[in-house]
């Protein structure tokens, strides 16, 4: 119990800590709900996306981007966040003076996950809020649908936290952590349907982007999936072998300081 105390505690300083971060707000926080905002516009006077041969049918420019500034929020919150965020704490000698520490490694990690959750809980709110009311977007309307929504992001953000703690240790030092992390996740976002539409994309490329946990489709465009059809079993196993993956190679390779240091 007193560990989880000082993790809840921990991750209260993480919260506070990562607002007063002016590029990492910016870049994490604020960038998919700007790109939500550009893309809308800029796409508005194109019409409808996936519309019928007959003109029938389709969901607007800022329905079709919803879903992927969600799911590009949930990668930049996890991933990105805490791959430089710990990096940057190894090369500064943070993680050395709290291996000094009584603190236990489990309350770090859950102050940098609670952190993740939080912010990445009041990102989603400020995009679905600027989707609805700025750019008209339906919401789902049916209990089903919103507990899809629920469960398909507690997996997700878990998965892109424990990978971003997993990928802190490719960077050689804090310094080059947005050099290394930054071009992995935004490769994984141009593949995966989250900027170009997932049908523009070679077929090699969508299945090579199917392995990867972020690939996304809206709600209308489930035809396009391999089977014809939505298979959330497929989504809930991928996402799991992410997140058994990660957890992984973050218990073999996290260390307070580095072997070599």
């Amino acid at each position: 119990m007193n560990t989880i105390a000082l993790g809840i505690d921990r991750a209260r300083y993480e919260t506070r800590i990562y607002f007063r971060q002016g590029d990492t707000v910016f870049f994490t926080f604020l960038f998919p709900i700007v790109m939500l905002s550009i893309f809308s516009v800029a796409f508005s006077a194109a019409g409808k996306f996936g519309t019928n041969p007959d003109g029938s049918g389709g969901i607007s420019p800022a329905a079709f981007y919803l879903p992927g500034m969600i799911a590009a929020g949930i990668l930049l919150s996890g991933v990105q966040n805490l791959a430089v965020d710990i990096a940057i704490e190894r090369g500064d000698g943070t993680l050395k003076r709290l291996g000094g520490t009584p603190l236990p490694v489990v309350s770090y990690f859950i102050g940098k996950i609670g952190q993740v959750l939080v912010t990445s809980l009041m990102q989603i709110g400020l995009l679905l809020l600027i989707a609805r009311f700025a750019f008209n977007v339906e919401l789902p309307t049916t209990g089903e649908k919103w507990l899809t929504f629920v469960w398909v992001y507690l997996l997700g953000i878990m998965t892109s936290a424990v990978l971003g703690i997993a990928l802190s240790r490719v960077p050689r030092t804090g310094k080059s952590a947005t050099a290394v992390i930054i071009p992995i996740v935004l490769i994984l976002q141009f593949i995966s349907g989250v900027y170009l539409q997932f049908s523009m994309l070679p077929e090699w490329l969508q299945n090579v982007a199917s392995i990867f946990p972020l690939k996304f489709l809206p709600e209308s465009f489930a035809r396009i999936e391999q089977n014809g059809t939505w298979d959330l079993g497929w989504v809930a196993l991928v996402l799991a072998i992410w997140l058994v993956g990660g957890l992984v190679a973050a218990r073999f390779t996290f260390r307070w300081i580095r072997k070599d240091s």
